[in-house]
């Protein structure tokens, strides 16, 4: 394996990472803007506030994305034994 063909590997690794961890990263911060909004308004500065509406709007967004994110880790994972085998 040449070192062009690690990098290759390494570069779809960080853009894997990202496709599949961006989704759940936009709903959280979807979320704590929404929850952040809501208690400049109200003025009510309770800390379960933040973190509630969050585990479960992520929970939620996980279970959706469950499919999306198990079949494009699964691409990854057949580059990568493609290239183990070629070896």
């Amino acid at each position: 394996m040449t070192g062009g063909e690690v990098l290759d590997l390494a570069r779809d690794g960080v853009w894997t990472m990202l496709i599949v961890a961006g989704p759940l990263m936009f709903v959280a911060l979807v979320v704590g803007l929404g929850v952040a909004l809501l208690q400049a308004l109200t003025q009510v500065q309770e800390m379960t506030l933040v973190f509630v509406p969050k585990i479960v709007a992520m929970f939620l967004a996980m279970i959706l994305l469950l499919p999306f994110m198990g079949a494009t880790m699964g691409r990854y994972m057949s580059q990568i034994a493609d290239a183990i085998a070629k070896i």
